[in-house]
């Protein structure tokens, strides 16, 4: 027996020893596709964040040298001037406007996909199946068509150039989509977890709100996310139904209008376009953090 494994442990040690001297090659493979791969996602990034970084830098540039032939990549020499000259009173009142039909929008949006997600999701009742199917075909429908209908119900309506008629629309346009959304994220919470709140004695209600509502946290913020994007950035019904109120794309569009009697300012025509995007980037900082905490704020204790 002895000289049997006297004669076995050789070759075992021998592919020990193998093993430990593949371990480096593969080690340093594997770091090498992973620098690889990173070097490819920052290259990514950079040419997706140049057109941010380059209106940010023409902002603080003068027309002259914007039309000039030799690009100037740092704003070396710029000020805020372009800034200064763009912050009118009719920027503020087209940013009230803005923040005005947004925020109603995305309220009553979220709060009409959520309960009709829940319905849908949770409950099984007659055209069920129906009704899906017809919020999928209202995502069909081009939004160009629409517009005549728009028009004139708004203007029957007395709601033309006003907040309330401009988010009725905003909320039927996204509503649907919504809807689709916010179902994925119903449908992928256990009902189980409901029926075990229940059962250590909390009501349908409390087990929804204390369970379900915290996982159903991510998927709110998504939702809210696509609203706010849509209606923040939304040209052509606020072109159709506010003759006189303007939202910050028709403020854009009118200063651009205004300075073409002229030769344009495009360092203005910049500075107008980064201060329409500030309020998206506040709102994306904020939300990232809400979007976090929802991930993990449904946690479930055993």
């Amino acid at each position: 027996m002895t000289a049997a494994a006297t004669t076995t442990r050789p070759p075992a040690r021998a592919a020990a020893r193998a093993d430990v001297e593949r371990v480096p090659t593969r080690r340093r493979r594997f770091d090498a596709g992973r620098w690889m791969l990173s070097a490819l996602a920052l290259i990514i990034a950079l040419a997706w964040a140049f057109p941010v970084y380059w209106m940010i830098n023409s902002s603080m540039l003068s027309t002259a040298t914007l039309e000039s032939f030799t690009p100037t990549f740092f704003p070396v020499g710029g000020s805020l001037a372009n800034f200064a000259a763009v912050l009118t009173p009719s920027f503020f009142s087209a940013l009230a406007v803005s923040v005005g039909v947004t925020l109603l929008s995305v309220a009553v949006c979220l709060t009409f996909a959520f309960l009709a997600s829940i319905a849908i999701s949770r409950f099984r009742f007659r055209g069920r199946v129906s009704f899906i199917v017809t919020i999928l075909l209202i995502q069909m429908l081009p939004a160009e068509g629409l517009f005549i209908a728009q028009y004139k119900m708004m203007s029957a309506f007395g709601l033309l150039s006003n907040v309330l008629g401009l988010s009725i629309l905003y909320v039927a346009a996204v509503v649907p989509f919504t809807i689709w959304m916010l179902r994925g994220f119903v449908a992928g919470v256990p009902v189980e977890l409901e029926e075990a709140a229940m059962i250590d004695g909390l009501s349908r209600t409390q087990a929804f709100v204390r369970i379900t509502l915290p996982l159903l946290a991510p998927g709110l913020v998504a939702s809210g996310v696509f609203a706010f994007l849509q209606c923040w950035n939304e040209f052509t019904v606020a072109l159709v139904i506010m003759e006189n109120n303007r939202t910050l794309p028709l403020w854009l569009r009118g200063f651009v209008q205004q300075s073409a009697t002229q030769a344009i300012d495009w360092g203005q025509v910049m500075a107008a376009s980064t201060i329409v995007a500030i309020p998206v980037i506040i709102f994306f900082v904020i939300v990232q953090g809400r979007m976090t905490s929802g991930l993990v704020s449904g946690a479930v204790k055993g």
